[in-house]
């Protein structure tokens, strides 16, 4: 029985930054290692779980694929993170590496505090935190704190998106920045200073399209990241929990469709509305065998089939993420037609 501990890659990054992409280029080049992945989505469709599972082959069968959906797995540790790890942990071959991606509003920290629960201490290390940050967005000031008013003596005020982007720079051991064909390379220097003034220490930063990535880059970093939790800090260090109560996500059941391009068009005008910060699922199209997969970050809205629904029910849903306060249930259904 070997007494190595294995390896653990944390994926984060915010919604929409890329995750799910970078892991699917992993599984598809991983530098000769057995991979496990475990992904936690926030909300009850999984999406990001079913991409990755197109992926799995005899390095990653789909047995070695779990995914936790309608919470964050921080917050269920003893409930579902250690058996859904042990679950990996136990398979034949063991996995050489396990990657996790994590929600996109995840905070990290309370993550790899939980790889401290003796269960697992003795068995596994984090060998790197990877936060997949999207260079445009992050270059926009979409994670900017709100700056304080002149003259009132006060700092800028956090908000529900800068305090969840800070803490996962905090707790990094690298930044890719993403979408680097979008940002450009005015927009991935201005990301990259940006990153750098939050950042509590240096860390590399590389661009990043469509996922594409060495598995050496991001695979093997050695971080040990449950021996300097210190050098992590996080807005909610001291804290014994935390919630999601800034952020509200809905699903959306809709009818089967005749024109893909009509309901991007209204995906992409309910962002703009009502500043809604997240939208995917899978559209069943009439006439079409393949499902087709939405996937929507602000108002940019990207639309493909990806293959054939199979034994899925010929289901459409997708999921809505937005700030607290800034999604009207019912105006989000009408304007996407259910």
């Amino acid at each position: 029985m070997s007494l190595e501990k294995t390896p653990v890659t944390v994926i984060t990054g915010f919604l929409g930054a890329g995750k799910t992409t970078l892991i699917r280029h992993l599984l598809q080049n991983p530098g000769g290692r057995r991979l496990a992945v475990l992904v936690n989505e926030f909300g009850d469709v999984g999406v990001d779980g079913d991409l990755i599972r197109d992926c799995a082959d005899a390095n990653c069968p789909e047995s070695a694929i779990l995914e936790l959906t309608n919470g964050c797995i921080c917050c269920t540790v003893a409930d579902e993170f250690i058996p859904s790890i042990e679950k990996l942990m136990a398979m034949e071959p063991r996995p050489d590496h396990i990657v996790i991606e994590t929600s996109g509003l995840a905070l990290p920290k309370p993550l790899l505090k939980a790889f401290d629960w003796p269960a697992l201490r003795s068995k596994i290390t984090i060998d790197g935190v990877v936060v997949v940050a999207d260079a445009e967005a992050v270059a926009a000031g979409l994670f900017a704190p709100d700056p304080a008013h002149p003259g009132d003596g006060e700092a800028d005020h956090e908000t529900p998106l800068s305090e969840v982007f800070e803490d996962q720079i905090a707790c990094a051991d690298i930044v890719l920045l993403s979408k680097a064909d979008l940002a450009g390379d005015e927009g991935i220097a201005k990301a990259k200073a940006v990153i750098g003034a939050e950042a509590p220490r240096p860390l590399p930063m590389l661009p990043l399209t469509e996922g594409v990535i060495d598995a050496r880059v991001v695979l093997g970093i050695g971080a040990a990241a449950e021996d300097d939790l210190g050098a992590r800090p996080s807005h909610h260090d001291g804290e014994d929990d935390h919630d999601h109560d800034d952020f509200d996500t809905i699903v959306v059941d809709l009818p089967e469709i005749t024109d893909p391009e009509a309901l991007a068009a209204r995906v992409a005008a309910l962002a703009a509305s009502q500043n809604i910060l997240r939208v995917k699922g899978y559209v069943a199209v009439q006439g079409k065998p393949l499902r087709l997969l939405i996937q929507a970050v602000g108002p940019r809205v990207r639309h493909q089939f990806d293959r054939a629904w199979g034994n899925s029910p010929r289901r459409s849903q997708l999921v809505v993420i937005a700030e607290h306060g800034n999604i009207n249930a019912a105006e989000v259904r009408a304007a996407l037609g259910a």
